[in-house]
């Protein structure tokens, strides 16, 4: 056995003491098959964990997670571990299992060449460890590594135990394991919106009156992305920021979103009506003014910043990992930052719900405004 360390002063590893994450790294390179089993992840330790998968060439991967399916799982580690399971999945080298027997809070790494175990790193570090960020950078870890054979082999069958259908199966196939929603920050400190908690939410929602719309997010399915012979997901809804430019020197913003609704909804009884002004109160804590605007009063919008309500719905999508913020989306031909239905299906929801409540609120100028509850909600659990 040997130790392994963090290297965070002023406890910095000293000559002849080998970091935890270069172990990892040796140790993997050596490898053509690899059994990981942790109680926690992180969205950036999977990516880098996919990314030497990889480019490595491991046959044969197994990730088994084990404290999220009784105290719940963050949408975008979720999200982010679905989608590498799926992956290794179709690629045929391996899966993502989740442990829902119990809470699993082991922290177990097993390295195989040619069907045997050689190596295994026991201790307390989880799956971060392998990819640092803000969340664990000074978050001290120590392990060990072995590379007794009879000790590696009690690891790698303790391991197999773990992954038995009794104690744990494929996250794409869990059901009742709570999604916690990830904090949309797209909105922090923009003028024009605040924050109210969630005490406030659920006082208005409890305000709601029988007045509700079903708003349909228009989007194309991934392998429609790039069908714009009629401009038709470029130049309206919430993929506007992917039409030509106002300006030849400059992309529309990724955030600017058009939610274009239906002359059937909008004809609908106690609809907003056009150019009157409102309050929204989002369900998960945020407040500005909106409007419904242009011809037939199609436009809902937020008012004085065409950016808020693409800042709030991209947001969400951002925070739970299903898309990237696009810096340039001229630049972006592979339209990677374009929303598309699978992503809307990921997220488990493809409609805003805009409902009235009783209540007004005062505006900047002492009128009376009716406030609205908007809610771009997902399940919350899978």
């Amino acid at each position: 056995m040997k130790l392994l360390y963090s290297d965070i002063l002023p406890l910095a590893t000293l000559q002849g003491q080998e970091t935890i994450i270069d172990c990892f790294n040796e140790q993997i390179a050596k490898s053509d098959r690899v059994e990981i089993a942790v109680g926690y992840i992180s969205r950036v330790a999977l990516e880098e964990l996919g990314r030497l998968v990889e480019e490595l060439n491991i046959s044969s991967i197994c990730l088994t997670i084990g404290m999220y399916f009784i105290e719940g799982m963050p949408e975008g580690s979720y999200n982010a571990a679905l989608e590498l399971n799926k992956k290794w999945r179709e690629a045929g080298i391996g899966e993502i299992k989740i442990v829902k027997a119990f809470k699993y809070h082991g922290k177990l790494y097993c390295f195989y060449k040619d069907g045997q175990p050689f190596s295994a790193i026991i201790g307390s570090a989880n799956l971060g460890v392998i990819k640092l960020d803000a969340n664990n950078r000074r978050q001290y870890e120590i392990s060990s590594i072995t590379d007794d054979a009879a000790e590696c082999r009690e690891t790698a069958d303790f391991i197999e135990r773990l992954k038995m259908q009794n104690c744990s199966d494929n996250i794409a196939s869990i059901t009742g394991m709570p999604i916690i929603r990830e904090v949309n920050t797209s909105l922090s400190g923009i003028n024009m919106v605040t924050q109210i908690p969630q005490t406030g939410v659920q006082l208005y929602a409890h305000h709601k009156t029988g007045i509700s719309f079903v708003l349909p997010i228009k989007v194309p399915a991934y392998k429609q992305r790039h069908m714009d012979d009629g401009k038709h997901f470029t130049k309206s809804n919430i993929n506007v920021s992917y039409a030509a430019p106002r300006s030849r020197r400059k992309s529309r913003d990724w955030y600017e979103t058009q939610l274009t609704v239906s002359k059937e909804i909008t004809r609908s009884k106690g609809y907003p009506e056009k150019n009157k002004i409102f309050f929204v109160v989002t369900d998960d804590g945020y407040w500005f003014k909106a409007h419904t605007t242009s011809d037939g009063n199609k436009q809902f919008s937020a008012v004085g910043d065409e950016l808020i309500l693409g800042r709030w719905i991209k947001g969400r999508l951002a925070a739970a990992g299903l898309v990237t913020p696009v810096n340039d989306t001229q630049a972006d031909t592979d339209r990677k930052g374009m929303i598309t239905k699978e992503m809307l299906q990921a997220y488990g929801c493809d409609s805003l719900v805009l409902s009235k409540t009783d209540q007004k609120a005062l505006d900047e100028d002492g009128s009376e405004l009716d406030v609205w509850v908007l809610s771009f909600e997902t399940t919350t659990k899978k």
